[in-house]
C-alpha cells in the first residue's frame, strides 16, 4: 500500500480515516546502553517552495551523534491544518531512505495520535518506516487537559471526545509542557518515560533540539544571505 499517494486535502482526509486501522501500540524498548534513538524535524524557507528535513541518530545515554540522515524536496501539498504530514512526510522520507543506521524509534517534532483522526506526523511516518515512534509537540492541536503542577515531570492526560490521546508533559520546571502521544508501535507510557528522559536540561527533546538545528542549518546554507 503506498502511503505517500499524490492526493488532494479531501482525499487526504478519507485515506487518513483509513489508515487508522492499521496503528499499533506497544512498549518503546527500556534504555540500554548503546541503543539507537533518532530525532526528526522539517524546516521550511519564508516564501519558497523547498523544504528540509532531517533525522538524528543517537547512541544512548550520551547522545553522541551515530547518523544522519537528510532530505531536501519540493514540498506540493498545501498547508492544512490537521494534514501536516502530506506536506512533510516526503521530505523525512527522503531523509530516512538515506540513513543506513535505522534506529530503536524517532521521536518527531509534531502529533502522534494526538490529532482529530489520530493520523498526525508520528503516526505516519511509523506506518509508513515499520518502526516505532514517538509525537513530541511543542503546541496542542485538539484535546483537553487538567492544570499541570510547575515541577519536571508533571503531567496530565490529553483527552478528546472522552478518549486519551496523549500526555502533556512539564519537562522543564515553570515552563510551558510539551505533548507527548503514540505514534505507532509506542504506548503512552514509555512514550512518555523516554520524552522525560530524552528532556534532562530544555523544554524540547535533545533529539529533535539537534534535528532541528540540523535542518535549519541546511536550510539557511541553501538560502545565503536570505
Amino acid at each position: 500500500m503506498n502511503l505517500l499517494p499524490n492526493l488532494t486535502p479531501k482525499q487526504a482526509v478519507q485515506f487518513q480515516k483509513t489508515l487508522v486501522e492499521k496503528i499499533r501500540f506497544a512498549p518503546l524498548p527500556s534504555p540500554d546502553k548503546g541503543m539507537l534513538v533518532a530525532g526528526a524535524d522539517c524546516s521550511y524557507e519564508k516564501r519558497a517552495t523547498t523544504g528540509y528535513a532531517a533525522i538524528v541518530v543517537c547512541r544512548w545515554p550520551d547522545l553522541e551523534v551515530v547518523e544522519i540522515g537528510r532530505g531536501v524536496a519540493e514540498v506540493e501539498f498545501p498547508y492544512v491544518p490537521g494534514l501536516l504530514s502530506f506536506r512533510e512526510m516526503p521530505l523525512l522520507q527522503h531523509a530516512w531512505a538515506n540513513l543506513k543506521i535505522k534506529p530503536a524509534f524517532v521521536v518527531v517534532d509534531g502529533q502522534g495520535i494526538a490529532h482529530p483522526r489520530k493520523m498526525g506526523i508520528a503516526t505516519h511516518a511509523g506506518l509508513l518506516w515499520k518502526t516505532p515512534t514517538v509525537g513530541s509537540a511543542k503546541s496542542l492541536l485538539v484535546g483537553e487537559h487538567r492544570t499541570l503542577g510547575e515541577k519536571r515531570g508533571s503531567k496530565a492526560t490529553l483527552k478528546h471526545r472522552g478518549e486519551k490521546i496523549g500526555v502533556a508533559l512539564r519537562t522543564r520546571e515553570n515552563v510551558k509542557p510539551v505533548y507527548v502521544s503514540p505514534g505507532h508501535l509506542c504506548d503512552f507510557d514509555s512514550a512518555v518515560k523516554w520524552i522525560h528522559r530524552l528532556s534532562p536540561r530544555y523544554r524540547i527533546p535533545e533529539v529533535i533540539r539537534m534535528a532541528h538545528r540540523e535542518v535549519n542549518r541546511m536550510r539557511i546554507e541553501a538560502n545565503p544571505g536570505s
